[in-house]
C-alpha cells in the first residue's frame, strides 16, 4: 500500500496494520493509520497529503506550524498539563523537514492521533462556551511570540482593504453584465461600508492594536474536546496560522457559529446574528484569553464580527462576479445567494451593535 511506504520516510514506531481515509476535511487528503507496537499494542497517527494548490509554499507552512507547536508544548508543560495530548505532534523526517515529497510531487506529513471527541456543530449546551475558551486559550498561550516571524501561508487572507480593491476590480473587469444587473443592490450595500474594510488593518498598521499569531479559521470542528468533560484539549488545524488581529478569529466564530441559519441559507428571513450565541462565545473567548488582550481588541470584538461576515460577503460576490472560479458553487446561483445570507447576517449584527458592546463590556 502506498500509504504504508510513504510512513517509512518517518520517524514513528510501530508496524501499519490498518488504514482509513478520513473524509472531515476539505482541503488536504487525510488517513488514519493503525500502528501496531512491539507489546501488542495499536497507536495511530495521521499520514495527510499537503494541498498545494492551496498552501503553495509547504515548507514555510511546517515552519509556522512546528514554531507555534513548540511553543505551546513549552506553556503547556509549565501548567502541568500533556503536551502529547493538548498540542499537536509532527513525526520527524530524514532531513527535519517533517515533510516527504513523494515521486509524483506530494508533499507528505504525519502527526500524532489524539483520542478526543469533535463535533461539527455546538447543539450541546455549553459547548460553544468551551470552544471559546479553547481558542482563547490559544490567544493567550501565544501571546508572547513573535508573530512578525510567521509566513504568511495564503497571503492577503484576511487583508480586507485587499479584498476590497480585489472587489472593485471585479466590478471593473465583469464581462458578465447580467450578473452586474442581479448583484446591483448587493455591490452598493459593500461598496457602502468600505470603512468597516479597514478596521484590523489600519489598526495594526498604525501599532494602535498589536500583530498576533491567529489561527483563522475558529469553527468548532478545529478543537478537539476531552471525552469525559468535553473541555477544548487540543486546537488542531494549523496551516492557516499566520500573522493577524484576534478580531480575525473572534469575528469568524461568531459569524460562523452564532448565526441562525448556514452561510447558503436562501431565505434571508432565517438568518440574524443569535445574541444569547454571542455572548456564550464571548465569555468563553475572554475566559480562555485572561486579560491577554488590550483595551482595543475588547472594544472593537463586535466589529470583528462585522467585519468577517462582510469580508465572506465580498469575497462570495466577487467570486459570483469573476465567474465561479474560486468558491465551489452547487448550483448557478450559489454564490450570490450566499452573499445575500452573509449581508443579511451583517445588516443584523449592525443593528445588535449596540447589544454586542454591552455583552462585551459585561464581560472584561
Amino acid at each position: 500500500m502506498k500509504e504504508y511506504d510513504i510512513l517509512k520516510q518517518f520517524d514513528i514506531a510501530g508496524e501499519p496494520a490498518a488504514c482509513k481515509q478520513l473524509t472531515c476535511g476539505n482541503i488536504n487528503r487525510t488517513f488514519r493509520i493503525d500502528l501496531r507496537q512491539a507489546d501488542g499494542s495499536i497507536t495511530r497517527c495521521i499520514l495527510q497529503n499537503v494541498n498545494v494548490n492551496v498552501f503553495k509554499k509547504p515548507y514555510e507552512l511546517m515552519q509556522n506550524i512546528c514554531g507555534v507547536c513548540a511553543h505551546l508544548k513549552e506553556k503547556v508543560a509549565a501548567a502541568g498539563g500533556d503536551p502529547l495530548r493538548e498540542t499537536m505532534t509532527f513525526a520527524d523526517t530524514a532531513d527535519h523537514t517533517h515533510l516527504y515529497l513523494d515521486e509524483e510531487g506530494f508533499y507528505w506529513r504525519v502527526y500524532t492521533f489524539i483520542e478526543a471527541n469533535s463535533y461539527q456543530s455546538a447543539d450541546k449546551p455549553g459547548l460553544f462556551y468551551k470552544a471559546a475558551k479553547a481558542f482563547g486559550k490559544f490567544q493567550r498561550q501565544l501571546a508572547d511570540y513573535p508573530a512578525e516571524t510567521l509566513y504568511e501561508t495564503i497571503p492577503g487572507f484576511h487583508n480586507t482593504v485587499s479584498r476590497f480593491a480585489a472587489f472593485q476590480q471585479a466590478i471593473a473587469d465583469c464581462k458578465l453584465p447580467e450578473r452586474l444587473k442581479e448583484a446591483s443592490a448587493e455591490i452598493d450595500a459593500i461598496l457602502s461600508r468600505e470603512s468597516l474594510a479597514h478596521v484590523a488593518v489600519d489598526a495594526i498598521a498604525d501599532g494602535s492594536m498589536p500583530l498576533r499569531v491567529t489561527h483563522n479559521d475558529t469553527k468548532l470542528n478545529n478543537i478537539l474536546m476531552d471525552p469525559e468533560t468535553d473541555e477544548g484539549l487540543c486546537v488542531i488545524d494549523l496551516d492557516t496560522v499566520m500573522p493577524g488581529s484576534v478580531l480575525y478569529d473572534f469575528g469568524d466564530a461568531i459569524r460562523f457559529g452564532a448565526s441562525t441559519a448556514a452561510e447558503d441559507e436562501p431565505d434571508v428571513s432565517k438568518i440574524a446574528l443569535d445574541l444569547d450565541k454571542f455572548a456564550e462565545f464571548a465569555e468563553g473567548f475572554l475566559a480562555g484569553t485572561d486579560g491577554a488582550l488590550t483595551e482595543k481588541e475588547l472594544s472593537l470584538l463586535p466589529e470583528g464580527a462585522m467585519l468577517l461576515t462582510y469580508e465572506q460577503a465580498m469575497r462570495f460576490l466577487t467570486d459570483y462576479l469573476n465567474g465561479d472560479t474560486y468558491f465551489k458553487i452547487n448550483y448557478p446561483e450559489h454564490n450570490i445567494v450566499r452573499t445575500r445570507a452573509q449581508l443579511a447576517l451583517l445588516f443584523d449584527m449592525e443593528a445588535k451593535r449596540d447589544g454586542m458592546h454591552e455583552i462585551i463590556n459585561k464581560q472584561k
